[in-house]
C-alpha cells in the first residue's frame, strides 16, 4: 500500500499540524506501510524566508520521505510571499501532483479553505484514486467565523464538493465528527485521536527546569505551551494570573511558542501592565528536550482555546502527567474531564482563575489528576495504535475503491 498525505507547509512554527503529519508518517513507515508526503516550502507566516529544502525532489526531511515544491512567489526572485500564506498556490506542485497522483493507491489531504489539498482532492478524483480529507477543526463555529466570507466562497466554489466527495473525512473527535455533521458534510466520517511519543523521562525535571529559569525551588510552574495567538487565548491566562497574584498565590508562568510581532508586543505589555513581567518567562518556540523538560518540569499545563480539534500539545501534556486545564472548545476536553485528567471550565477569567488556584493549592490534587492523564494517553494517544488502525482504514477504503467511483 502506497499513501500520499499532502499538506500546505511542514513549517516547524506551524506547530501541531506539522507535528502531526511527520509523526504520523513515519508511524506508519514503521507499521509496513509506504507512505510520504507532498508539500511546499512554506516557513510559516512569521518567518519571510521559505525553508531551505531541496525542491521537485523527494528528500529526507526530519526521518521521513517529503517532496517540497516551490510556492508561487519567491525571495530569490525579488518578490515578497508576503504575510497571508493560508492559500499557498504551488504551480510546481499541481504538476508534480497530476503526473504522478495514480503512482498511489490513497491520498490523505489536510486541511481546508488551502490550494494545496484542494488541488490534490480535485486531481484524485480526475484520475480516480481515492483520498481521505483532514479538517483539522476548520468545521468548528469559530473557525468558520474567521475571514467568513472567504470561506463562504470557497466553500460554495470548492471545498462542499471536495469534501462530499472524500472516500472519509478523518475527524480526531466526536465533536470534530459533529461539526462536519452540521456543516452538511454526506462523506462517511472516521474518527481517529492524533497520538504522541511516549516520554523519555529527563531525571530532576523539575530541579533543572527551575535552575535555567530563575524559579524558586517550591513555586509552582503554570505552562502555556502553543503558538501564541489571540485563538489559543494567553491573554486570558495572564488576566487570571494577575487576580491570582493579588490573592496572594504564589507561581511562574511560562509562556512558550512563537507568534506573530504584534501579538507578541501586546502580550509583552500586557504582562508589563499587570505586574507579572517579572514572574513570567518567554523562552518563545521550543522542541526536542528543551519541550520535554517544560512538561516534566512544570505543575500545571493550561490552554483556553477558543478553537481546537484535537490539541496535540494537550495530550503530550497528558503524556508528561501534568494536569491540564481546558475550555469546552478543545475537543478531547471531554475525554480528560471523564478520565479525571484535567478540569474543563468555561472560557471566563472566574473560572479559569478558580481552576488554577485549585490546583496552586493542592500538590495531592495535582499528583491525582497527572496520574490519571498518564493513563489516559497511554491508553488512547500513543502513535503505533492509532497508525494501525488508520493503516486498517486505508485497506477498508482501497478494496471498496471500484464501488467509489460508480
Amino acid at each position: 500500500m502506497k499513501v500520499l498525505h499532502v499538506i500546505p507547509s511542514l513549517s516547524p512554527s506551524r506547530g501541531g499540524p506539522t507535528k502531526v503529519a511527520l509523526n504520523l508518517v513515519k508511524t506508519l513507515r514503521e507499521c509496513g506501510v509506504d507512505a510520504e508526503i507532498a508539500t511546499t516550502n512554506d516557513n510559516g507566516a512569521e518567518n519571510p524566508q521559505l525553508l531551505d529544502v531541496p525542491l521537485n525532489q523527494r528528500t529526507e526531511y526530519q526521518g521521513v520521505p517529503v517532496w517540497f515544491f516551490p510556492l508561487f512567489s519567491s525571495p530569490s526572485k525579488g518578490v515578497s510571499v508576503g504575510k497571508d500564506r493560508g492559500f499557498m498556490f504551488s504551480a510546481a506542485l499541481t504538476r508534480w501532483l497530476w503526473q504522478h497522483i495514480r503512482d498511489y493507491d490513497i491520498l490523505d489531504n489536510h486541511y481546508l479553505f488551502s490550494y494545496a489539498s484542494t488541488c490534490a482532492g480535485a486531481i484524485a478524483r480526475w484520475q480516480k484514486v481515492p483520498y481521505t480529507v483532514r479538517t483539522m477543526g476548520q468545521l468548528a463555529p469559530w473557525a468558520l467565523a474567521q475571514s467568513r466570507r472567504k470561506k463562504q466562497l470557497y466553500t460554495l466554489i470548492v471545498e462542499r464538493h471536495n469534501l462530499n466527495h472524500a472516500a472519509a473525512v478523518h475527524c480526531t473527535s466526536a465533536g470534530e465528527a459533529e461539526d462536519v455533521g452540521n456543516f452538511g458534510i454526506t462523506a462517511p466520517t472516521v474518527t481517529l485521536p492524533l497520538g504522541v511519543d511516549p516520554q523519555i523521562e529527563l531525571p530532576n525535571a523539575p530541579q533543572k527546569l527551575r535552575q535555567i529559569y530563575n524559579i524558586a525551588p517550591e513555586t509552582p510552574v503554570v505552562l502555556f505551551l502553543s503558538r501564541l495567538h489571540y485563538k489559543k487565548r494567553p491573554d486570558l491566562l495572564i488576566e487570571a494570573l494577575h487576580r491570582l497574584k493579588n490573592e496572594k498565590h504564589d507561581f511562574h508562568l511560562i509562556l512558550a511558542g512563537s507568534g506573530e510581532t504584534d501579538y507578541l508586543n501586546y502580550l509583552t505589555k500586557l504582562l508589563s501592565s499587570l505586574g507579572l513581567a517579572s514572574q513570567t518567562s518567554t523562552p518563545g518556540f521550543v522542541s526536542g528536550k528543551d519541550k520535554d523538560l517544560l512538561l516534566q518540569g512544570s505543575d500545571i499545563f493550561v490552554l483556553p482555546s477558543f478553537s481546537e480539534n484535537f490539541g496535540i500539545a494537550v495530550a503530550e501534556a497528558l503524556a508528561a502527567g501534568l494536569p491540564a486545564i481546558l475550555t469546552p472548545e478543545v475537543q478531547i476536553a471531554s475525554e480528560i474531564a471523564a478520565a479525571d485528567a484535567g478540569v474543563v471550565i468555561e472560557g471566563n477569567v472566574d473560572a479559569l482563575a478558580g481552576a488554577i488556584g485549585k490546583l496552586l493549592s493542592s500538590p495531592k490534587y495535582r499528583h491525582h489528576l497527572g496520574e490519571n492523564a498518564v493513563r489516559l494517553a497511554n491508553q488512547r494517544y500513543f502513535w503505533p495504535a492509532i497508525a494501525q488502525n488508520l493503516a486498517s482504514a486505508y485497506t477498508s477504503i482501497i478494496q471498496q475503491k471500484h464501488l467509489l467511483w460508480n
